[in-house]
This record gives structure tokens, sequence and C-alpha cells, in this order.
């Protein structure tokens, strides 16, 4: 099949691990129900890095509804070989192949179906017991798997391997923008007819000692809600003080309309546009006019064909922090008016902030946003920055919208922004 930019691409699938549970259906209920995934961090972790909290995936201890099982999706004989983001990957993937009905079963089929997986940090955990080992035992020591468990691209990898994907495999590691960006990638290979069908999204797993204290040095985790975790994450609160890490993954089959409808699968919404740029700034903070966002939001309503009038949801990228909140507060501002009906909320308020997979996430909380017609709430929202005046934010409980159009964007350090339409599927 030769792609074009006229070839349409919808969404045949969701896969969800996060912080509040595994399993779209069950994250999506809890998230429009308010709840928060945000606990505290056991001592041996956060021990000196001053947060003490995190977006943490329940095991089925802790939740036995919608707790996490690798066994689900992994040999037990294999999990020694790869780090938790991979496992996440894969869980991920069971779920929405399985929801979207993709099993190739012949060499054509498979060599036309693309995986794209991001990663912000690969395999930190791996990495971080390695050093341990090297220290402790010396580098003889180290498991053959090390490498294979930490390099970033190994949950695309892993992924392909397993469901024998043959077309193109991608790993986008741009920070916080990653999974964003691996859903623009896989989409940009399916109009230029390199693929027909795609799996894309993002797996982070970096919640350590390490890398937890290396975000708190830079300033720009929370520390002042640690004994009320739940109330931490606040986007766009004047209260917020940095973000809460978390982990997960968010993983989506997309494909061509035209390829879908042949095999009877059914579209939840449909990718319409995409836009990317970068700052050109500050290696760890973007623009007060919020320049950069701008361009990649109007980038994507630009390749959509639409203008802003028509979009009536954001997912804001929002990780509350002061300076990127506000950055994108003005440039939603610019693109959108001053009083502008746009809906916006920030489900980090729920997840926390799942670095390279939080793209992934947030992109499938913007899908059945336009399914239910439903704009879930940004928590802890009590007092909204004085940058938001007259803008539209969801605060604290969910609400009922008449939706069409939808963003949701991702942005990182190094500069990178990155933003998604979806469009309400209403039939072909």
């Amino acid at each position: 099949m030769q792609g074009n930019d006229r070839t349409r691409i919808v969404v045949t699938g969701l896969g969800t691990v996060s912080p509040l549970g595994c399993g779209t259906d069950q994250v999506w209920s809890r998230l429009l129900a308010g709840r928060s995934g945000i606990s505290p961090l056991p001592p041996e972790v956060s021990d000196g890095v001053g947060s003490l909290i995190a977006g943490q995936v329940p095991g089925r201890a802790e939740d036995p509804e919608a707790g996490y099982d690798p066994l689900v999706a992994i040999a037990a004989k294999d999990l020694k070989k790869m780090d938790r983001f991979i496992e996440f990957a894969l869980v991920a993937a069971q779920e929405a192949l399985g929801q979207a009905g993709w099993q190739p079963t012949t060499e054509a089929q498979r060599e036309r179906t693309a995986t794209i997986i991001a990663s912000g940090v690969g395999g930190f955990g791996a990495i971080a017991e390695a050093v341990r080992t090297t220290d402790a035992r010396g580098p003889r020591r180290l498991s053959p798997f090390t490498a294979p468990s930490f390099l970033a691209n190994m949950a695309a990898g892993n992924v392909s391997i397993q469901y024998g994907f043959r077309g193109p495999l991608g790993a986008p590691i741009t920070a916080c923008a990653a999974g964003v960006q691996a859903i623009g990638d896989a989409a940009r290979l399916i109009r230029s007819g390199e693929a027909d069908i795609a799996l894309c999204g993002g797996a982070e797993a970096a919640i350590n000692r390490v890398s937890l204290g290396s975000f708190a040095v830079a300033r720009a985790l929370s520390t002042e809600f640690n004994e009320r975790p739940q109330e931490a994450s606040r986007p766009f609160d004047s209260d917020r003080d940095g973000f809460v890490m978390a982990e997960g993954a968010g993983l989506l089959v997309i494909e061509t309309l035209e390829h879908a409808l042949a095999r009877g699968a059914t579209p939840l919404a449909e990718l319409v546009g995409y836009g990317t740029s970068a700052d050109a700034y500050h290696l760890t903070a973007g623009p007060e006019d919020g320049s950069g966002a701008r361009r990649a939001m109007e980038q994507a309503l630009r390749q959509a064909g639409i203008s802003a009038a028509e979009v009536q949801h954001i997912n804001a990228h929002a990780t509350s922090t002061q300076v990127g909140d506000k950055g994108e507060l003005a440039a939603i501002r610019a693109v959108f008016g001053d009083n502008a009906s746009v809906a916006i909320s920030s489900t980090k308020s729920s997840t926390g902030h799942l670095l390279g997979a939080a793209g992934g996430i947030e992109a499938i909380f913007t899908v059945l946003a336009l399914r239910d017609q439903v704009v879930p709430p940004t928590l802890n929202l009590h007092d909204p920055d004085p940058a938001a005046e007259g803008l539209n934010l969801v605060a604290l409980q969910a609400r009922p919208v008449a939706i069409d159009y939808a963003l949701s964007n991702g942005f990182g350090f190094g500069g990178v922004n990155a933003s998604v339409l979806f469009k309400r599927w209403m039939g072909s």
C-alpha cells in the first residue's frame, strides 16, 4: 500500500500500565473518578533525595483488581533478561494488540508492521545495578543480559521479536516528549507508505535513587508534599513545587483506515495531526512565552487542516513545575486566544510524570476523552496560576464536553516539543 499526505490513520488498540493500575478501561475509570496513583517511596529509594514520593505501578498485592503482573505477558525465565521498562512495554503491547485484534500471519503483514516505542531514560535500574556489581565484584561478574537490559531501544526490540514484527523499528529518546514523538514518527511511516500499521508509544521505569536524586538537585521534583503524596502533583496550581516522578507504559495501535476496515477492526479515534519543534533556548527550561510549544501545536493543526477554534480539549503536558506550566499556558493562549473555551486538563495530577512514557499514556487518555465525550480532571487545582486567567481549566472533577478534536502535548529537557491531534471517530 502506498501512503500519502491524505492517508487517514486511525487508532484501533490501547495498552496501559500506570500508577493507577493496569488495563486501559480500569485506569480510565479511576482517572475519571479522581483517583491518585502517587504514594510514598520505600526508604531505601528515597533516602537523602528530598522527594519521598512517586507514581509507582502497583503490584497485585497492593491492587488485586488491576495490579501489575509481568507473567501475563512474559515467561518467568525471561524476566531476568530485561529491565522493568521492557516488561512494562510487553504487558502494554499485549493489551493494545489484543484490543486491535492484530496478529499478523503472513510475512508480508509482518514486514508492514512498525514498532516505535520511546523511552526517555531506558534501563536506568539495570545500569545502576551494573554499577553496584562492578564496584563490589568487578566487571567480569556482570550479567550477559546487562547491555540488552539498559539500551533504550530494547522495549521496541523485545516487542518486535516477541510478535515477529519486521517493519520499521524505532525508539525516540527525546526525554519527556519521546512518547508523543513515537506516535508522530509512526504516523509518518504510515503516511510515507513504509508501514500499514504500527504499535507506538512509550515505556519508562526510572524510579531509582540516582535518577530521583538527579532531578531533585535540578530542583525539578516536588518536595513540599511528602506527607500528603496525593496532593503533590498539582499542575497549574499556584502552590505547585515540582513534578512527581512516575513509571509505566502507554502503547497505541495505529493504522491506515483502509487497513483497519479491510480486516474488520474498530477505530477508536482518528489521528489527524502532528507537530514537533525545538526551543533552542535552555537545557531544562522552555521560554516564558512558550514559543516552541506554540509552534508544535500550530504545526499539528496545520497538518490536520483545521483552525484552533475547532479544538475542544487539550491534555496538557503540564508537569506541576512553575516554569513549565506557565510557559505552556502562554503557548495555549497564543494559539487559542485569551478567552478560549478549549477545555484544558493535566492527567499528570493523577499519574505523576511518566517521562518518556507520558506521551503514550496521555495520548490514550485523549483518545478515550474523544470516545466518551468527557474531559478528565486536574486534581489539586484549587488556586489557579494567574497566568491561566480566562482559560478553561478543568479542575478537581471530570467534565462532560462535546469534543470533536483534542490535542495531547509533550515537552522535554533539551528544548523538544511535540503535539499530536486526534479526531472523534464518527464512522468512515
